[in-house]
């Protein structure tokens, strides 16, 4: 079997030794475990800030702003950022370059669109809720930016300047929630957030030496729709999905419950915050796998999906142990609603990140139809089991019925990458466009 290759590229000429190749791969997993790391403990600090700030039903509010710019941020790599991933790792610098930048013009033109619409939402709902939704508004160019310019430096491996821009983010961030705290309010909060990924997708513009370009997006999305519009309903899929859970356990418990669970996934921040960033890293990497070493692939999902479930378990298992003194002083009022639910909210997580290895080989043989197939059936799931369980036995039950729903999903995942490598056996699949 031929493996994969991209334009310009001759697969003679661009092998490494086997010493090599590892090396290259082990050092640009190694930027981006960095760079996970310090994006997660940018969300956990933001996150245990604002929880002590606020208290459990303000923490809500915010909890709800979060996972409203959890699914805009979806459509942003969904039409922009997961199609370069995709197609342009590994490519010749003015392919990259090119690609780098209709694609962050497209996720700066997602931002203006979608926050323009919080904007008018936020003012018409008013309350507590209002404000915050019209703040994020504001601030989703600069979040989204800032997120394609990590997207874009995963894809050509200099996973570095992702983690410098992840610093920068947390750096500008001290100062912002030092001023939000003395203001108090949830929307000062979503503002000093914002106003950080701002600063930081300003410095991306000078590491990439590129103006992304809005107007270049209706050209990027004809390109890429064979996989963008895909990959948006899937993306929006998992993002809406946690959306409707926040949305519907607010309706059947209360806010409060919102702020029960943010504060447990906020324990599981590190494994969490990677998990919903991985595909920076992982599918990168296994396009890669696919172009050099297609046999490699199943293996290196296998490793890379069972990999963060242990990780996730041995998290979760030191969280038990945390006396109640040091996880008040953590979290506040919020530890303990928050305390009850580590163990379902482990399991949920480590069901999660099995699921993703295969999903992240799904993505890089280029199986659209199937990866939308799995997440479909994921969310489905998800919402099902978080408010069906929420409906039966509250806070607790939606934690469990997540929980379960995440493993039963990692295991079509899994299905799914079997069938697609199958497929690729008998029909190899075209060469990747970079152009």
């Amino acid at each position: 079997m031929t493996p994969m290759t991209t334009e310009g590229e001759n697969p003679q000429t661009t092998a490494r030794p086997a010493g090599s190749a590892r090396r290259a791969l082990v050092g640009r997993l190694s930027w981006g475990l960095a760079d996970q790391a310090a994006s997660s403990m940018t969300n956990f600090a933001v996150g245990i800030y604002v929880a002590r700030s606020l208290g459990v039903t303000a923490f809500g509010v915010f909890g709800l702003a979060w996972v409203t710019y959890g699914v805009v941020l979806s459509v942003s790599r969904g039409l922009a950022t997961d199609p370069l991933v995709v197609r342009f790792s590994g490519v010749a610098d003015a392919a990259w370059r090119g690609a780098v930048t209709r694609s962050s013009g497209t996720a700066l033109g997602v931002g203006a669109a979608t926050g323009a619409a919080c904007v008018v939402i936020g003012l018409a709902l008013g309350g507590r809720v209002g404000p915050a939704f019209a703040c994020l508004g504001v601030m989703l160019p600069g979040l989204l930016l800032q997120d394609a310019w990590r997207y874009s430096f995963f894809a050509a491996g200099t996973g570095r300047k992702a983690f410098v821009s992840d610093l920068v983010w947390g750096v500008a961030l001290i100062p912002a929630m030092v001023v939000a705290a003395r203001v108090g309010s949830v929307a000062a909060f979503v503002l000093a957030w914002g106003a950080a990924a701002a600063v930081a997708a300003a410095y991306g513009c000078l590491q990439s030496g590129i103006r992304p370009r809005p107007t270049g997006a209706r050209g990027w999305l004809r390109e890429q729709r064979d996989l963008s519009y895909r990959y948006l309903v899937e993306n929006v899929g998992v993002s809406g999905a946690s959306q409707l859970r926040a949305y519907g356990l607010g309706a059947i418990v209360g806010v409060g419950a919102v702020g029960a669970i943010r504060g447990a996934e906020l324990l599981l921040g590190p494994f969490l915050a990677v998990l919903m960033g991985l595909s920076l890293v992982t599918v990168a990497e296994a396009a890669r796998v696919l172009r050099r070493a297609p046999h490699r692939l199943a293996k290196f999902c296998l490793v890379l999906g069972a990999g963060q479930a242990v990780a996730a378990l041995l998290w979760g298992a030191s969280l038990l142990l945390v006396p109640d003194g040091l996880g008040e002083f953590v979290l506040g009022d919020v530890w303990h609603s928050a305390s009850t639910l580590i163990v379902p909210a482990t399991l949920g997580v480590a069901g999660a990140g099995l699921g993703t290895g295969a999903a992240a080989g799904l993505r890089a043989l280029g199986a659209a139809r199937r990866s939308l197939r799995s997440q479909l059936f994921a969310s489905a799931c998800y919402v099902g089991g978080g408010l069906g369980g929420a409906a039966v036995a509250g806070t607790a039950g939606s934690a469990w019925g997540v929980a379960a729903a995440t493993v039963c999903s990692s295991a079509m995942w899994w299905l799914h990458l079997r069938a697609a490598l199958r497929e690729r056996h008998h029909d190899p699949i075209p060469e990747v466009r970079t152009s």
